[in-house]
């Protein structure tokens, strides 16, 4: 029944607007909550758009049917078509008993976990490891695509990092007619793709289709007033008349560019020796059967016959460059975030890396854990005080925001390591990192003063009693340290100063040695 329809869908309304009012009101205690509350609004919002659409069909009423069905309720007896229809449901139960009906309250309500089970959240399948949900960008593989590419220059994965949007000289010198080809095409495509998908991925709530048509409308004004980088008028003639002239030449005209090949010659003697080779003739028979035009390779096509195909790949590879740039502008932070993430992960062994990575994962799970047991404790009438309480299971140190560092960062600097100071009343320093700084902290150096310890430059001061805790090491140190100087001091007294004839002042075992020799 329509009637019974636009219950259902009001009904559906009213629960979806409840499931994002309840989700808009939670604060996110990581990214990856932050991505899933999202990633459901976003399916929520999408189901009202379908829903709305459907109710206003039934409203309008096109064909009629809800008119004539209104019609036939207010005709007649009432009650005589609502036990027709109640039968019609009982009838209905009978041939399908275990027909699951739609809880909607259910359906939109958070998901709590069951006997300890971690529900599969929205993004679990959605970022790669190398992307820690959404935190960082992965392409390794992009970057493979890019070194396979002929006449480029070779960049590491940090450099492509920062020039992987740039497709003009100097950052990333890519010559004009080294891009008109189908695996530049390939490359700026798949990278384009990747981009935009990553940005859907991780701002679902972001008016995504109006920033893309808007690089699209940009793209068209720029490309019709020729200011795009790269592809400008000048540049566009000029291939538009080596195309119909013959082989393609470079854009400053120093060499001559073999499409079929894709390899440039220095000069025309060059480039004909060329052409009669086995190679060339591959390439060419390979070019025919993917269906590309090799007219303009051997000069006999004319202008109308290749230049309508040059100019389309052109177009669609510079719209590829085109979005690039602006998605890689929009990704600036993670983008920036990334380079910082592959610097430190260069520095680290493969244990420390996959030790990382299962602490993230276990980072995820009590999170996720935590979340959950919080939402079933507030529904079981502890709604303040389990709301406000910081999951802390691991005990680990608060950050300047008062909440627990990342399970990884407290690993990554050895922050469970207990290193205790006897000369600092036996005070306990989390870390290497601490334990190290404390020596030339005042709270350690009052403890050697107290002990009778100073700085004394004559013999080696506070340098030599680093990594020394114990008040009896550091006592029996320095009391060596004091007999040495004694014996020391005692022996240059001790010593009788002989002089030659010449003037020479030596010590007088020395003095008696040269004598011995005749020397003296």
């Amino acid at each position: 029944m329509l009637l019974e329809d636009q219950r259902f869908i009001h009904e559906d309304l009213e629960r979806l607007e409840q499931a994002i009012t309840e989700r808009v009101g939670e604060e996110p205690k990581n990214i990856k909550d932050r991505l899933t509350r999202d990633h459901q609004i976003d399916g929520f919002l999408t189901r009202i758009q379908e829903q709305s659409k459907r109710l206003v069909d039934i409203y309008r009423d096109r064909d009629g049917a809800l008119a004539r069905e209104k019609q036939s309720l207010s005709a007649g007896d009432p009650f005589d078509d609502f036990y027709k229809q109640y039968e019609q449901i009982k009838d209905f139960h009978r041939r399908y008993p275990n027909e699951p009906v739609e809880n909607l309250e259910r359906a939109y309500k958070r998901r709590k976990p069951d006997d300890g089970e971690v529900p599969n959240s929205e993004i679990n399948n959605m970022f790669t490891g190398e992307e820690s949900n959404g935190r960082f960008l992965d392409l390794v593989a992009l970057h493979e695509d890019y070194l396979n590419l002929p006449n480029i220059k070779r960049l590491s994965y940090l450099q492509y990092l920062d020039n992987f949007d740039a497709f003009e000289p100097p950052r990333m010198p890519i010559k004009r007619q080294n891009k008109v080809n189908d695996r530049y095409l390939k490359y700026v495509g798949d990278l384009a793709s990747y981009l935009e998908g990553f940005v859907r991925r991780t701002r679902p709530l972001d008016d995504l289709p109006e920033k893309f048509k808007k690089i699209d409308r940009d793209f068209e004004s720029d490309w019709n007033a020729g200011k795009i980088p790269g592809w400008t008028k000048e540049t566009q003639s000029q291939t538009d008349t080596t195309d119909a002239s013959g082989p393609a030449t470079e854009g400053t005209g120093s060499g001559i560019w073999c499409p079929d090949c894709e390899k440039e010659f220095n000069n025309q003697n060059v480039y004909n020796a060329h052409l009669p080779g086995k190679k060339h003739k591959r390439n060419v028979e390979a070019r025919k059967a993917s269906g590309v035009d090799t007219t303009s390779t051997s000069g006999a096509g004319s202008k109308s016959a290749t230049v309508p195909t040059n100019n389309l790949k052109e177009r669609l590879i510079a719209s590829h460059e085109h979005r690039i740039r602006a998605l890689a502008d929009l990704l600036s932070n993670e983008r920036s975030n990334t380079r910082v993430n592959v610097e430190r992960k260069q520095g680290m062994t493969e244990r420390e890396r996959q030790a990382e990575l299962d602490a993230l994962f276990a980072e995820d799970n009590a999170a996720m854990l935590a979340s959950n047991n919080r939402d079933a404790d507030s529904d079981d009438d502890a709604k303040s005080d389990t709301s406000e309480r910081i999951y802390n299971p691991l005990k680990l140190p608060l950050a300047w925001d008062g909440k627990p560092i990342p399970y990884w960062l407290y690993k990554l600097h050895g922050l469970g390591v207990e290193f205790t100071c006897e000369i600092c009343g036996n005070f306990v320093y989390m870390g290497r990192r601490a334990f190290d700084k404390h020596f030339s902290e005042q709270r350690h150096i009052y403890g050697l003063k107290c002990l009778g310890i100073t700085g004394n430059a004559s013999m080696g001061g506070l340098s030599l009693f680093r990594e020394i805790t114990g008040i009896q090491d550091a006592v029996t140190l320095w009391e060596k340290l004091k007999k040495e100087r004694r014996e020391k001091d005692q022996a240059q007294d001790s010593i009788v100063q002989m002089e030659d004839g010449e003037g020479n002042v030596m010590p007088e075992r020395i003095y008696l040695d040269l004598q011995k020799q005749g020397i003296l």
